[in-house]
């Protein structure tokens, strides 16, 4: 036992593989960069890059909306009114909400 030590001391004791040894321990867990960071860093990548296929999607649906109500003016008149609320001048509107 003493000697499986002693050997392992003498292999550990080399200048190189303690520099090593703290090099990795300071990247890994001190640096400003270590694995946390690192970890966070593409957490926040991910939810990035879902919230851009996000509008992406919203962007083509209101190309698609505007195309279509730059060309059909009955169809913008539905549009102004189901959802601006808009009215002719002499007309009542009446708002019927479902529960």
């Amino acid at each position: 036992m003493k000697l499986r030590l002693k050997r392992l001391f003498v292999r550990f004791n080399n200048f190189y593989v303690l520099f090593a040894a703290f090099f990795v321990l300071w990247m890994l867990f001190f640096d400003s960069n270590n694995l946390y960071e690192q970890y966070l860093s593409q957490k926040k990548i991910k939810d990035l890059d879902q919230e851009k296929e996000f509008y992406i999607r919203e962007k083509a649906l209101l190309e698609k909306d505007l195309k279509e109500l730059s060309s059909s003016p009955e169809l913008f008149e539905k549009f102004a009114r189901e959802k601006y609320m808009m009215k002719k001048p002499n007309e009542d509107v009446y708002i019927l909400e479902e529960d």
